[in-house]
């Protein structure tokens, strides 16, 4: 398959919100600037933004690759990680601190499920 401006576009927005997700990681971990909570365990969330920065890398080498499984995973992980954004919000996080994850997400989610999208990666 051949890359399109939207498969450019899509592994740009996966690398940038992997390293989103690595610096919740170590906010989580108290070790830099503001640091965030979730549910009162903070070690949690540090272990869930870890997870999710590696299938964020992991989801741009397959876009790069335009392979369908890297699309399902961005998709997917963007919706997980909104999921994980609210929840960190209502154990007390404020929105600001989440922005930049909340923003790469949804850009992931919007431009990953445009038709154009789809048919780069041949699932349309």
């Amino acid at each position: 398959m051949k890359r399109t401006a939207a498969v450019y576009i899509l592994a740009l927005i996966a690398v940038m919100a992997g390293i989103v997700a690595l610096f919740d990681t170590i906010r989580y971990l108290n070790f830099a600037f503001s640091p965030l909570s979730f549910l009162g365990a903070p070690w949690l969330g540090a272990i869930l933004s870890g997870m999710v920065a590696l299938i964020w890398f992991w989801a741009a080498a397959r876009i790069w690759n335009v392979d369908p499984q890297g699309w399902i995973f961005m998709v997917t992980i963007g919706g997980l990680y909104l999921i994980l954004d609210i929840v960190a919000l209502i154990a007390g996080t404020p929105l600001d601190y989440l922005m930049g994850s909340i923003v790469m997400s949804a850009l992931a989610l919007i431009i990953g499920i445009l038709p154009s999208t789809k048919e780069a990666f041949g699932t349309g």
